[in-house]
């Protein structure tokens, strides 16, 4: 049984495994996009989401942990300038695992892991709107200016103000001022 084991081991000893956590890591930080198995994937994920909550918080103290982990400076520069202050608002979920189909050699599935992007911050999962019962109401025709209901207490003087109306619109408009061209006399 697998009960509480706490790990994938990944068929490695310890070093090995730790240096291909260190590796991995450092790799997704650079380029923020990995391809991988998905063994090593959700592992790996493990680790670089552990890191980056503690690149949330630019102090001396974390910086020295993820030193531990991650040995290169630039990338650790990166994780607590660039990484960190992204996810500040959120409290976990930094990275997802896209599956990208079966490996041509041994058919073992491959994945894309990746850091979530700014665009994924800002929109927010809008909850399904409640079923409404759908009412069918009466279709209203557009009015335009000059329409006017025609019918018997419809007089004469209702058509002519709407007709008023649209030459006062007409009259306000400023009309173009055309400034004649006058010829620069040649010296």
């Amino acid at each position: 049984m697998h009960n509480r084991k706490g790990f994938n081991r990944l068929d490695r000893k310890a070093s090995h495994r730790k240096a291909l956590h260190r590796n991995m890591v450092t790799s997704l930080i650079k380029h923020e996009r990995i391809k991988t198995t998905q063994a090593k994937a959700k592992e790996i994920r493990r680790t670089a989401e552990k890191l980056v909550t503690r690149a949330k918080i630019d102090s001396v103290h974390n910086r020295r942990i993820v030193a531990k982990t991650v040995y290169e400076k630039d990338i650790i520069n990166k994780l607590f300038t660039e990484v960190g202050p992204r996810f500040t608002e959120r409290p976990g979920g930094y990275t997802r695992i896209l599956k990208i189909g079966k490996r041509s050699g041994d058919a073992a599935d491959m994945v894309i892991l990746e850091f979530l992007s700014d665009e994924e911050k800002t929109v927010e999962k809008k909850k399904p709107a409640a079923k409404k019962k759908s009412v069918k109401k009466p279709v209203e025709e557009k009015k335009t200016e000059l329409d006017v209901p025609v019918s018997e207490d419809a007089s004469v003087e209702a058509v002519e103000k709407a007709e008023e109306k649209k030459t006062e619109e007409v009259k306000t408009e400023k009309p173009v001022d055309e400034k004649p061209v006058t010829e620069k006399a040649s010296e």
